[in-house]
């Protein structure tokens, strides 16, 4: 039933154009795996290969200690992510993106050329560049039927309130080491 691609072909950036919802998977060498769900129309496909996502403050960073372990592990400079997309809506589907990514920060050269995919959102953090390398689907036939009825507006509300100092307060105090005691290299490479 898997089904199993060198590349996102053009269906399949319909579908993952259409999703509300998405799922990043990261894992450190040692500590927990890190599972987490993403909205806020924050992903753009640029190429067959390539996707970016927009990450804003939250609770954890975890996507990016586990990364940033990754690279001094391998000594490359991405390390490996996983994405999810389920079809909660029509017929079924599970699409998986596999392959090694690199978180960028608002210091790197190249945010400006990519947050410009985006509209800005306040508390926004950091992008994530995933180099795509194998794409698989499945059946998704036991991945229950929802209607989406809206975004939260929830932290974008609560950003705002913060104000840049303020979200870099707490960005400083929440986000820069994951659960495992990894960093996350927020404000330094």
């Amino acid at each position: 039933m898997a089904k199993q691609y060198e590349q996102i072909t053009p269906p399949l950036q319909t579908f993952i154009e259409q999703q509300k919802i998405f799922f990043v998977g990261t894992a450190s060498r040692e500590g927990r795996v890190n599972v987490s769900p993403k909205g806020m129309d924050s992903l753009r496909v640029l190429s067959p290969n390539r996707i970016v996502w927009l990450s804003v403050t939250g609770s954890g960073n975890e996507t990016a200690a586990h990364l940033a372990e990754n690279v001094a592990e391998n000594g490359s400079k991405s390390g490996r992510m996983t994405v999810m997309f389920c079809a909660f809506e029509g017929a079924p589907m599970i699409l998986r993106l596999y392959g090694t990514a690199r978180a960028i920060y608002p210091r790197d050269q190249s945010w400006n050329q990519l947050i410009a995919h985006f509209v800005q959102l306040p508390g926004t953090r950091q992008l994530f560049d995933l180099s795509v390398d194998l794409v698989q689907t499945s059946c998704g036939m036991a991945v229950p039927l929802y209607d989406y009825r809206e975004d939260r507006d929830n932290l974008n509300t609560w950003a705002q309130k913060k104000g840049l100092a303020g979200i870099e307060a707490y960005q400083r105090e929440k986000n820069q080491v994951s659960i495992d005691g990894l960093p996350t290299y927020t404000f330094s490479s």
